[in-house]
């Protein structure tokens, strides 16, 4: 079973420090990531940058598509206006199928700002001491979100075309 979880540095560079670090610990078999994409903030900036951080096992399990949409209707959907409102409930409503809903988003509008990032992971296997004992403390994100039921896992999977 696959683990999707969304992690907040209180740095712009945070999250792509974090999955730096987390792809060396694959290459020691200690966690397995699938997919990823990240979040950063840079302060003055109206909106975050967003991109998808391919897995060092390839290409990413769960594809541009998701990522798009799903950083569309955190970060982008509300400076759009009422046009893209019945658009945006739509896509609301099929994020919900794998438990991201409108209070998760709400809470990462709240929590990803100007000066921070997020990363977004989408791993397997994790052997969890070894992996939190090559953290230091202050590199520790705050886990935001986590862990995908077996009927969202499948349902992600049929809707997105995922090798999760």
């Amino acid at each position: 079973m696959s683990t999707l979880t969304v992690w907040k540095f209180n740095t712009v560079d945070g999250a792509d420090k974090a999955l730096t670090k987390l792809e060396s610990l694959q290459k020691q078999q200690l966690i397995q990531v699938l997919d990823a994409a990240i979040v950063s903030w840079p302060q003055g900036r109206k909106r975050p940058k967003t991109y998808q951080a391919m897995s060092t096992a390839g290409a990413g399990a769960l594809g541009g598509a998701f990522w798009g949409m799903l950083f569309g209707l955190i970060f982008f959907v509300p400076l759009l206006g009422a046009i893209v409102g019945a658009t945006a409930g739509a896509v609301a409503g099929r994020f919900t199928d794998y438990g991201i809903n409108d209070d998760f988003i709400k809470e990462l509008q709240s929590k990803v700002t100007e000066g921070t990032s997020a990363l977004f992971l989408l791993t397997g296997q994790v052997t969890l001491d070894k992996v939190e004992a090559a953290f230091a403390p202050e590199e520790r994100g705050q886990l935001i979100q986590s862990n995908l039921s077996t009927e969202q896992e499948a349902k992600l999977r049929e809707d997105f075309g995922a090798e999760v």
